[in-house]
Order: C-alpha cells, then structure tokens, then sequence
C-alpha cells in the first residue's frame, strides 16, 4: 500500500518524515512531494499510483480524484474540505478524513489578535509613533461589557465563546445546532447581528452558508460593531462588506479569508475598504497547530488501515 504526501504540510521536511515513519506501518510506502503545484495533470501523475493521498489545501478536483485510479482514502490536513470534489469521492468509494481540531487555539488567537487590534488602533498607533506623534484621536474600546456574537459554535466557535466570556463580554450564538452551554444565549442571525458588538464568523462553507453575510445582514449590524472572518470567504459578500465599512454602516473588520486563497488581486475591494484588518489565511498557521495537524493526518491513516477509520467526511 502507498501514501503520496501530495504537497508539504507546513513541517519541516526531516521532522515530517520522521513523524511519519514514527507513526505509521513499515508496510506503507510513502512518497513526499515537498512542493505545491495546481497543475491537473501534474497532480494525477503525482497520485496516480497512490492507495493513500495526503493534502492541505491543494484544491483536488474531480479530474484529479478519478485520475488517481487506485485511490481508496484521503487525509485532509486541513477543518474543511470545500477544496476537495467530495461528489467524485463519494462516487468513487474514497473514505475522507479531516483534521477537526487542530487549529482550535490558532484560529482563536487570531481572533482575539484582530479584535484588539481594531479596538485599540494598533496599526494607527504604530504609524503615529514612528511619525512622532500621540495618542490624539486614537482613543480606543475594551471588550469588557460588549456584547459578543458567534456565528457557528463547533470547536472553534465554542473556543472562542469561552475567550470572549473570560474578557467579561455577554455572549450570543448563532448555530445550526444549538447547545447547551452556561453563558451562551442562542438567537436567530437577525437578532444577533442587530444585537451584538463583535460579530466573529465559525461556520463552513456550504450551500446554507455561502453568502451568509450579505448587504441585508451588514444593514442589521450596530455603526460600532465590527466583524471578524476566519471561517471561509465567501460566507461573505465581499463588495457588500467594503461598501458597510466605507459607508460607515459598520466600524470595522478582520479578514483572514476570501474568495480565494492568496495572493489577493490588488483591486479586491476590501484591501482599500476603511478600517481593515486583512491576513492572508493564517489562523490555522502557528508551529504548534501544524504540528498537531501532522499528528492527526498520521493518525487517521492508521486508524482506517486498521478499518476503524475516525474524523470521516460523509
């Protein structure tokens, strides 16, 4: 049986390598690609011979999912999966696994890391300084007392409820599935964007969920709220949320995703909009989570070699 590492996973090569041969079979032969490429035809060849692909967020389309003829699972290093043809896997019988979990801490820090920044004017304030100017007009907020929306409350959204409680914020959810947690009110979208303060984003992408926050929904939220995006970019209506935030319908926002992975067209709308905060997909990115995340893509191999296959995408 064969694993194709089809693109690097975010560890250095020696010590992904050596986790691999700690964690899996001596039977397994794996190949390691230490390189991205889009390329369908490239990406087949590389796969083409492979029982086992492993792969972050290369998109892998459905030219490439039947051109790897002997393909039976493949281990997703990465929450979503919105990059994958899941139809042409489903068709094919290929078991996919994810990698829920790991990026649980990173994707929060960053939230926290944008709120702060947007409500105490880091990026302002360090320009002033270097320009040798002062405090003037750069008085900021405290999240103490805010009101605090989640919007999709799995194990990121959840993690980030519990933070912004230990700030000393009231917390309001939004989720398709509701849960019983102490502190927490659930409402419907409208109540909660009408209501709260800070708005952070946590769902996938989906067909329910693409488009989610468009002109109507920013037209709900508070002229001092702001909105945070590390979930998936076109969960938002991009040109929506520039014309929110130049128009003063709403104070600012944190984006970390957008329609596409980057770099970012320079005339994305967003880039010039006020009041932003834009990272170029990096919540899920510190050493510790790529680590994690390598743990679990080795664990869930094993695990549906032994055919008692975990994190399964139905």
């Amino acid at each position: 049986m064969k694993l194709v590492i089809i693109e690097p996973l975010g560890v250095e090569d020696e010590k992904l390598l050596s986790m691999a041969a700690e964690a899996l079979p001596d039977s397994l032969e794996i190949q390691y690609f230490d390189t991205r490429t889009t390329d369908t035809a490239e990406l087949i060849a590389r796969g083409k011979d492979a029982d086992i692909i492993a792969v972050s967020n290369l998109p892998l389309n459905a030219d490439v999912i039947n051109g790897c003829e002997n393909l039976k699972m493949l281990a997703v290093a990465f929450t979503g999966t919105d990059h994958i043809a899941m139809d042409a896997c489903r068709a094919k019988g290929v078991t996919v696994c994810n990698c829920s979990g790991y990026s649980n801490a990173a994707v929060s820090d960053l939230v926290f890391g944008m709120i702060v920044a947007l409500y105490r004017r880091m990026i302002a304030c360090d320009r002033v300084v270097r320009e040798g100017g002062t405090k003037d007009g750069l008085i900021g907020f405290e999240m103490e007392g805010k009101k605090f929306g989640v919007v999709g409350t799995g194990a990121i959204g959840l993690k980030v409820a519990a933070i912004a409680q230990a700030f000393g914020c009231q917390v309001y959810a939004y989720s398709r599935t509701k849960k019983d947690i102490p502190g927490i009110t659930y409402v419907d979208l409208d109540t909660l964007l009408s209501t709260c303060d800070i708005v952070s984003l946590h769902t996938p992408l989906n067909d329910a969920t693409r488009g989610m926050i468009g002109k109507e929904q920013l037209a709900l939220m508070k002229p001092n709220a702001i909105l945070i995006n590390t979930a998936r970019g076109p969960v938002v209506d991009s040109a929506a949320l520039a014309e929110a935030l130049n128009s003063g319908k709403i104070a600012g926002a944190g984006i970390d995703v957008f329609e596409g992975e980057p770099p970012i067209a320079k005339d994305h709308p967003l880039l010039t909009a006020k009041n932003v905060i834009a990272t170029p997909h990096v919540a899920f990115a510190t050493k510790e989570a790529l680590v994690k995340r390598a743990v679990i893509v080795f664990d869930n191999i094993v695990k549906w070699m032994d055919g008692t296959p975990q994190n399964v995408i139905k």
